[in-house]
């Protein structure tokens, strides 16, 4: 499967916000969002025995620096970015460090903890993707940095109730402590108003980083980051609509519709412009 139809199947908003970009750069991002699509697939399998999602992921660590035997024509396609925008193996060899702790990792006792894991399977998406969108201020990594930590947290807060029909509980021990929320009432779905309080909290925390993000984009570099800029408004409207719900995840799967997402895209191009949404 080629890395534009991956990226079609995923349906993901990451996917719409490349419309934004011009066509080499669309092409290239394309590429790496479908090696992220595959490895995050290998280790959210249900079919594959854990051994076998190490042993394909250790493959992908491999095939990034040389080919390797049955490599797939995304490997020599990773490869080409990597040359081309002088990347090091070892930003993308982070990612595949992130979805891997999902393999032995299914509780964070602190946000300490956690804020690794947020780095690796998001932040550091955000620091090659920076790469292939171009950047002049170094401070636009920092943005980054702090734009996946938004994402991601908002993505933990809205995918409560799917995480623990996986068996994992990404929210941190101590906040759960802090707000008197068992873990054996999260693991029964008890929505109360602790659980309001301890999701309005990890919500209060993604505000946080969604502000630091905008208060770092360099100035210089705001038209090469619209793509960002569309995942930071889709995900904050996302966060807002939780938050106006109170976050009743143990029952809904909050998602945008399309015609929403496509005015957080309109919005961005117009501010690209120079015009007021």
């Amino acid at each position: 499967m080629n890395a534009a139809k991956i990226t079609r199947q995923s349906k993901s908003n990451l996917a719409l916000a490349f419309i934004s970009l011009g066509r080499e750069r669309r092409r290239d991002i394309t590429i790496f969002y479908a090696l992220c699509r595959v490895i995050d697939d290998i280790a959210d399998s249900k079919i594959l025995a854990v051994e076998e999602k190490r042993r394909r992921l250790t493959a992908w660590r491999e095939s990034l620096r040389a080919s390797t035997a049955d490599e797939s024509a995304l490997a020599s396609d990773i490869r080409a970015l990597i040359g081309k925008y002088s990347l090091r193996p070892e930003m993308l060899e982070e990612i595949i460090d992130g979805v891997e702790m999902d393999l032995s990792i299914t509780h964070y006792a602190t946000f300490e903890d956690l804020r690794v894991y947020c780095y690796r399977v998001a932040s550091a998406v955000g620091l090659v993707s920076i790469e292939i969108f171009g950047y002049r201020n170094p401070a636009c990594k920092q943005y980054a940095v702090q734009l996946g930590l938004a994402l991601q947290m908002t993505n933990i807060i809205r995918d409560v109730g799917k995480d623990l029909r996986d068996g994992r509980i990404y929210l941190p021990e101590e906040d759960l402590a802090r707000f008197s929320y068992s873990e054996a009432e999260l693991k029964g779905r008890q929505y109360n108003d602790r659980f309001v309080r301890l999701m309005e909290f990890e919500a209060k925390r993604a505000r946080e980083f969604f502000s630091r993000a905008a208060a770092l984009l360099p100035r210089e570099d705001r038209p090469s980051m619209v793509a960002a800029e569309i995942m930071g408004s889709v995900y904050r409207a996302l966060l807002r609509r939780m938050e106006k719900d109170k976050f009743r995840v143990f029952e809904k799967e909050y998602r945008l519709g399309k015609l929403e997402k496509i005015w957080r895209i309109v919005e961005q191009l117009l501010k690209r412009f120079g015009f007021a949404a």
